[in-house]
């Protein structure tokens, strides 16, 4: 549904002013390349966090602690 209301709005836009339009349609890759470096790096930490939680959150559950 996302898709079918992005191209519709594309559309619009090609129609009310195509060299928007197509100005968008060449900058989106270039945002989303700049944008992956910091997506990595989001990945990478939420993954240290989530293992550091576990670490901390062993001990409670080896005792038998209620679940997280």
């Amino acid at each position: 549904m996302k898709f079918i209301i992005a191209t519709l709005l594309f559309v619009l836009l090609f129609l009310l002013c195509w060299p928007l339009a197509l100005l968008a349609l060449l900058a989106v890759p270039v945002i989303w390349l700049i944008c992956l470096p910091f997506r990595i790096c989001y990945w990478i930490i939420e993954g240290a966090l989530s293992l550091i939680r576990a670490l901390l959150l062993l001990p409670g559950r080896l005792l038998g602690g209620r679940s997280a």
